[in-house]
């Protein structure tokens, strides 16, 4: 045996375990199973139950805290430890009422109800004993909570205080009859809650519960309360007898196998790419239960992923074909559509050619939907006009990576993100834009020590966590960047071996960096130099950083040149190639990276191969038996001059508001009048789909198969949970149903799987790539190899450039976008925690809206003093290209004359009506954060309140903790400890959870 590994003795027989394992990891590993409650994997011991207690050598102690030690005798079935185990859980059910039969929580996964059976309980020792509180808090929109049936496991404490980190929960030991509480006692819908589910999760009772599940589980649970309570009372006089009321419950819960499904799917929102299983009946979707096995969150979600399903049953859905009669619609059949669709498309393209088309993807919908729709426009009509929502927000990133490392995607995965030393943050809110990646980064901080910096001009959560919390000027993170490369190269905090063995260009970008000074850094950005030095000085010492950044990097007239810079100051400082470093560009839309890697670019083709290669052009041309088209395509940002201009005709649209997201959107909408035709794929009718031609109806995520790729390139399946909404259908049966109208001679694909593998004999960034390696929760990263092999760490062998290094690239700032004087304000914008881009799916909750129910612009205190402005003063933002009228939220999340609007806004409020005309030079990204407007009071008074209800929890105060605190559960009078072995006799035990995932 090596040192790390030890053999131990459990029930008489010798099994092997690591240094570090507890005596339940050991067990657990083998396929042996003891009692026990509090403990979950996710979450490691936290020790409040005591029902995992075995005896060793030295007495009884807690297996799920006891690390082995060689030789360590073990006996779980020995006569003190099931005594143990019994006390333990009759102490338990005196806090909790068992009425199983007539409970949603009967699912055969309720651990209360499966350790009772499993300890071999008789008779229940302690009755239960209701507690001296109101019993049921309802207030939040989306749980609840019993406290009769809370165990006081604390799970959901060590789940919100060190996983999720959100800090609202704990258990207040000190009470007479100790109970959890949010915040300092006050109503859930009151607290800093925000909903993200985690505390529903983990709960192993009834406790904690999903509303939608309430009456809708059982056969014997939708039964009006003064029937219920009778009900409940006849269960417990059968007491003392418990086994058979489990039996009458199994039985029950084996029916409900029959109308519950539950699918493995992957959150339709942002591009964290959180999977987990959905509970639905029929349409009705019950719940929403993250898996450990998952690979990028685990047990977690956010409030979108956990609550935001209501969407899919909206009356709002479109569920029949429209055609436009002059300024209305009428429903029409699916082949009077399409027969109408392709004598049209015939048409404009016999009069005008195949590039007065534009082809728009859906970043929501799948990959195999994505290359179906690319393909649609290169092999049926012959054009590259192809685009998808990547040119609003990630090209620039993109540009930035594949100009010095190679690969335009996350360079490692989200552990990787968790187990950095340092990480720093620019220009993301991450907390609310990708809540999961922001949980890994809080807890590292928290509970391991990790170093955390953030960039931005606003003071958002993580910037209020941070370490060191840099507030640059608007528009010059770029230039910072620079200045702080230029200052360890100063300093000679470089890594001279790295440079030498993996990068090029050293002595050009250091010749180049010559400029940015730290006096010169100052003056451009506004940042301290003592500041900038300090955070230098953090990077040296950090063995491994991580980078993130998002849209407010990316959407700078700079975008392109500070992806750049970043890269370029991860290559300097050796932070490439190893476990904890790396470059990470956080997607937006759950699969706005597949939608790029799937061929909708007007640039290249899937796998991001070039269409002017010829070797490319003969596999294709082999494939699809037509020659690929040769002229480059337009992007999104392009396309409304291009129809103004008259080269675009017809705009054939797929998920996508185009409408409401570009840049000048009021330039796009009045482009959409002067189309000759237009088509649009969608599930409600959208402020774009209201210029269409014609409207068909798709399906979302839970309605169909396919896969998606996250922002760490990870490829998941989606299953479908539910058949396509009366007469919709999903997008691949759309395009391909189009693809035969127009006499395209593609083969008949009857599952996506087929789409999936005719993408990955065409593109070797995908070679192997297949359904069957993707099963269940599965998944692979790529670039992924013929064989299988995939790649969750890049570069490990060389950087994706023909000559095998990095390069160091030069870059241009060309600073921020200039006008008038009089367009005084500074104009910032992106998400909210509660909504996603637009709103068009979320506002379909009315939880989500209960919590948030509409748009605001936030307005600084100093700024609110000298303009007299209240919460809720209607103004009007007015820039060179439009305004928005929105009341005033007063916040100091935002400072001086820089404003915050909500991109989660429609109608006068949406903030694109008055985004500008300025765009990355590279990638003709839209620089939307560089928005300049001035104020007009519309109505003093407004709303006479607060746009944002005062309940919502940013305007809460948290209350943090390691864990449960067990030790005062421990120190109360009257806890009877069970535990009898002594720490010196060679255990060890924690006093908290560690929440490890």
């Amino acid at each position: 045996m090596s040192q790390n590994v030890w053999e131990i003795i459990i029930d008489g027989q010798t099994i092997t375990g690591h240094r570090g394992d507890t005596i339940l990891d050991v067990m657990l590993k083998n396929n042996q199973d003891i009692p026990h409650i509090c403990y979950h994997p996710s979450l490691g011991p936290i020790q409040t139950c005591d029902t995992c207690i075995v005896e060793t050598e030295g007495g009884l102690v807690r297996a799920c805290a006891t690390k082995i030690a060689p030789n360590m005798t073990v006996n779980t079935h020995s006569a003190p430890a099931q005594e143990a185990q019994a006390e333990a859980m009759n102490r338990i059910l005196h806090n909790h009422q068992l009425y199983c039969t007539v409970c949603d929580n009967n699912n055969g996964n309720c651990v209360v109800h499966n350790t009772t059976k499993q300890v071999g309980l008789v008779h229940q020792k302690y009755p239960f004993e209701r507690k001296p509180y109101e019993k049921i808090d309802a207030t939040n929109p989306f749980y609840r909570y019993d406290v009769d049936q809370c165990i006081l496991c604390g799970r959901c404490v060590e789940a919100c205080q060190d996983l999720e980190v959100n800090e609202t929960l704990s258990i207040d030991w000190s009470l007479e009859r100790p109970r959890v509480i949010w915040d300092d006692g006050v109503p859930i819908g009151e607290s800093s809650c925000v909903s993200c589910g985690h505390c529903v999760t983990v709960c192993p009772c009834n406790a904690l519960m999903e509303k939608t599940m309430l009456g809708e589980a059982g056969y014997l649970t939708n039964i009006p309360q003064e029937t219920l309570e009778p009900m409940i009372e006849w269960v417990e006089d059968v007491e003392p007898s418990l086994p058979p009321v489990f039996t009458l419950s199994d039985i029950e819960s084996a029916m409900r196998k029959s109308r519950i499904k539950r699918t493995k799917t992957v959150c339709t929102y942002c591009g964290v790419g959180c999977s987990f299983d959905i509970w639905t009946k029929g349409r009705q979707v019950l719940k929403v239960e993250p898996s450990p096995e998952a690979p990028t969150n685990g047990i977690s979600t956010c409030i979108k992923g956990k609550f935001g399903w209501d969407f899919v049953n909206s009356p709002q859905r479109l569920t029949q074909p429209l055609i436009r009669r002059g300024d209305a619609f009428y429903e029409a059949t699916w082949e009077e559509a399409y027969r109408l669709i392709a004598e049209r498309m015939l048409q404009i393209k016999k009069q005008h050619g195949p590039d007065s088309f534009m082809f728009i993807a859906s970043s929501k919908a799948t990959n195999e939907e994505a290359y179906l729709l690319q393909k649609l426009a290169r092999h049926a009509i012959g054009t590259n006009n192809v685009d998808n929502d990547s040119t609003y927000c990630q090209d620039p990133a993109t540009y930035g990576l594949r100009q010095t490392v190679g690969f335009g995607g996350d360079s490692g995965s989200v552990s990787d993100i968790a187990q950095a030393d340092m990480v720093m943050i620019v220009g993301s809110n991450t907390a609310e834009s990708h809540p999961v990646v922001a949980t890994r980064v809080k807890r590292a901080h928290k509970l391991h020590g990790q170093k955390l910096v953030v960039v931005d001009i606003r003071r958002h959560e993580m910037a209020e966590r941070a370490d060191i919390f840099v507030q640059p000027n608007p528009g010059t993170d770029g230039v910072w960047i620079l200045g702080i490369s230029k200052y360890l190269i100063d300093q000679d905090w470089i890594d001279h071996d790295f440079l030498a063995q993996w990068v090029t260009g050293f002595e050009d970008y250091k010749e180049f960096l010559a400029p940015y000074s730290l006096e010169h850094t100052r003056t451009i950005t506004g940042v301290p130099e003592q500041t900038t030095m300090q955070v230098a000085s953090m990077i040296h010492e950090a063995h491994s950083l991580s980078i993130l950044w998002a849209m407010g990097v990316t959407q700078h007239r700079d975008g392109s040149e500070t992806s750049l810079a970043i890269a370029n100051l991860l290559l300097l400082t050796g932070n490439f190639a190893r476990p904890g470093t790396g470059a990470y560009p956080l997607r937006g839309h759950n699969n706005v990276q597949g939608a790029s890697d799937f061929g909708a670019k007007p640039h290249y083709l899937p796998g991001y191969q070039d269409p002017a290669d010829p070797e490319v052009r003969e596999r294709f041309k082999a494939a699809w038996g037509k020659e690929l088209p040769k002229t480059r395509g337009i992007n999104n940002q392009e396309l409304a001059g291009a129809i103004l201009q008259g080269r675009i005709k017809m705009v054939y649209i797929v998920g996508e508001d185009t409408g409401l997201v570009d840049a000048n959107a009021e330039e796009a909408r009045q482009a959409f009048e002067q189309l000759e035709f237009m088509v649009v794929q969608e599930i409600f009718l959208t402020k774009t789909a209201q210029y269409a031609d014609v409207i068909l109806p798709a399906s979302p995520s839970l309605e169909k198969d396919g896969t998606f790729v996250n922002t760490e390139r990870r490829i998941q399946r989606i299953y479908q949970a539910m058949e396509p909404l009366a007469n919709s259908r999903p997008d691949w049966i759309i395009l391909q149903d189009m693809a035969s109208h127009l006499g395209a001679q593609w083969p008949t694909y009857t599952h996506p799987e087929e789409i999936m593998a005719e993408a990955a004999r065409l593109t070797p960034l995908f070679a192997g790539v297949t359904y069957e390696r993707l099963e269940g929760y599965r998944s692979l990263q790529w670039p992924v190899l013929e064989d299988g092999t995939d790649s969750p760490l890049l570069y490990t062998q060389s950087f994706h450039q023909p000559d095998g290094k990095a390069h160091l690239v030069a870059l241009t700032m060309s600073g921020m976008s200039q006008v008038d004087a009089k367009y005084d304000l500074h104009i910032n914008n992106g998400q909210l925690l509660e909504h996603f881009h637009e709103g068009n799916m979320t506002y379909q909750s009315a939880g989500i809206r209960h919590v948030v129910p509409g748009m605001f612009v936030e307005v600084s205190p100093e700024l609110a003093h000298e303009r007299n402005l209240q919460d809720g003063t209607m103004v009007r933002l007015v820039s060179p290209t439009g305004s928005l009228t929105a009341p005033v939220l007063i916040t100091n999340r935002v400072s001086g004359k820089a404003l915050y609007v909500p991109m989660n806004s429609l109608g006068e409020g949406a903030v694109n009506n008055i985004t500008g005309t300025g765009i990355d030079t590279r990638t003709s990204t839209p620089a939307y954060k560089e928005t300049r407007a001035y104020m007009e009071v519309v109505d003093p008074q407004g709303l006479g309140r607060s746009p944002l209800p005062r309940r919502n929890w940013r305007f809460k105060h948290r209350h943090p903790q390691r864990g449960v605190n067990v030790a005062a559960k421990w120190a109360r009078r009257d806890y009877i400890p069970l535990v009898t072995a002594q720490k010196h006799l060679g255990t060890e035990e924690t006093l908290n959870g560690t929440a490890h995932n």
